[in-house]
């Protein structure tokens, strides 16, 4: 099973809006084959507090406007801004602080799943590291 391509279309809006506000790492993954709650998680690096809640905006207002007036069913860590979470049913929007992200290693977790092609201007510069950084295993 892989995920709907409205759900693809959707979260390369996402991420658009993400690399716009200079969000680094951003990767999603297809997760349905695991999960029978989502098919997709986007999750993306902000390098600060304002930077986190600005880029979590951003996606939600694109959302909004270019796909149908799309809504998240609910809205987490908007408070601290370390962790927002976007929940859209099909897909979750994991926008992190730096910090956050590297203590909780989502990739990590996820690395096993196929990643979506987000068909950003710059990719090298979006999931460049994330997925490669979190492997325990040593090189030969």
């Amino acid at each position: 099973m892989t995920a709907a391509q409205n759900s693809i279309d959707a979260i390369r809006i996402a991420a658009a809006a993400a690399d716009r506000l200079k969000a680094t790492d951003v990767v999603a993954y297809d997760v349905s084959d695991l999960l029978g709650i989502t098919e997709l998680m986007l999750v993306a690096t902000a390098s600060n507090e304002r930077q986190v809640l600005a880029t979590a905006q951003e996606v939600e207002k694109d959302l909004y406007l270019k796909d149908g007036q799309r809504q998240p069913r609910s809205r987490e860590g908007l408070t601290e801004a370390q962790w927002v979470l976007l929940d859209y049913g099909d897909f979750l929007i994991h926008v992190m602080h730096e910090e956050a992200r590297e203590f909780y290693r989502l990739d990590r977790l996820w690395r096993d799943c196929p990643t979506v092609d987000l068909q950003l201007a710059h990719p090298e510069e979006s999931a460049g590291s994330a997925a490669s950084d979190d492997t325990d295993e040593p090189e030969a």
